[in-house]
């Protein structure tokens, strides 16, 4: 069966999350709809990523198998017209055909994520449901210092949800990184994977370190406590954006280019 990889940006407000679940509509559900429409096949979606209920996406990624072939620009331009039509918060960047060793969440290298924060004391009404909302100045360089006490591989249980479902709470993160642009402060966090809640239960402790609450020592402390009551408050979820997936380069998009047109020879027969 064919396979097409999707790139997938939302608005996670309205959804319960990117995974189908009984107690509301998620951004899965809103992509299989739109694929039914327009080919009348039932799909799954299989995603890089499960984002909870109000978190965002940038550069999502996931993957549905078809019956049939369909060229990948034909297949994003339907599926991206039904979900206009349906007035859903999503849409699709790009569709790449892959061979079926392609699997958007098994082969997935690296996750990037972004978690913005409006560090000021005025509200924030066009950034509501976009950005944290921090009224206290963050010292950006006490929270980047504090940060690499968790670089590397580590048990985060602390930075751990309870209902977490990974057999493991060791994981490596790459990078933690802060800037700031003016009133925007922003968190660049990378792993292979991640527990449920690691990067808001991370950004939510360095904050207290940005306020002066907390030191890189006490991060340090409460990681090796290896206890969820110790990290700081969960950062909320709609500051949180997936901006990108990797993958190994053996993935790459088979090629899909029409063979080049002929042009009749005048005058033969």
């Amino acid at each position: 069966m064919p396979r097409y990889r999707l790139t997938v940006e939302y608005d996670g407000t309205p959804y319960v999350g990117f995974q189908r679940q009984s107690n509301g509509y998620a951004v899965q559900e809103a992509i299989e709809r739109a694929v039914k429409k327009f080919s009348g096949e039932d799909v799954t979606v299989h995603v890089a990523g499960r984002t909870d209920t109000g978190v965002h996406a940038l550069g999502q990624v996931c993957h549905i198998d078809m019956s049939r072939e369909w060229e990948p620009f034909r297949v994003m331009e339907a599926i991206n017209a039904h979900l206009v039509m349906a007035d859903e918060c999503v849409a699709i960047l790009d569709v790449e055909k892959m061979n079926e060793e392609f699997h958007a969440r098994f082969s997935a290298t690296t996750r990037h994520y972004l978690y913005r924060i409006l560090n000021r004391h005025a509200p924030i009404p066009l950034e509501r449901q976009r950005a944290w909302w921090v009224k206290r100045p963050l010292d950006i360089d006490a929270m980047h210092e504090a940060a690499a006490t968790l670089l590397g591989t580590h048990d985060f249980t602390t930075f751990r949800a309870a209902q977490c479902q990974s057999r493991s709470p060791v994981k490596t993160l790459d990078e933690i990184r802060f800037t700031r642009t003016g009133e925007l402060v922003e968190a660049h966090v990378s792993a292979r994977s991640f527990l449920h809640n690691q990067v808001r239960s991370i950004v939510g402790t360095l904050k207290l370190v940005g306020e002066g609450r907390w030191t890189a020592a006490d991060v340090e402390e409460a990681r090796d406590a290896r206890d969820h009551q110790r990290c700081g408050a969960l950062a909320p979820p709609y500051g949180l954006y997936l901006a990108k997936v990797d993958y190994d380069v053996v993935f790459t998009p088979l090629d899909t280019t029409p063979p080049p047109h002929r042009r009749r020879r005048r005058g033969g027969r």
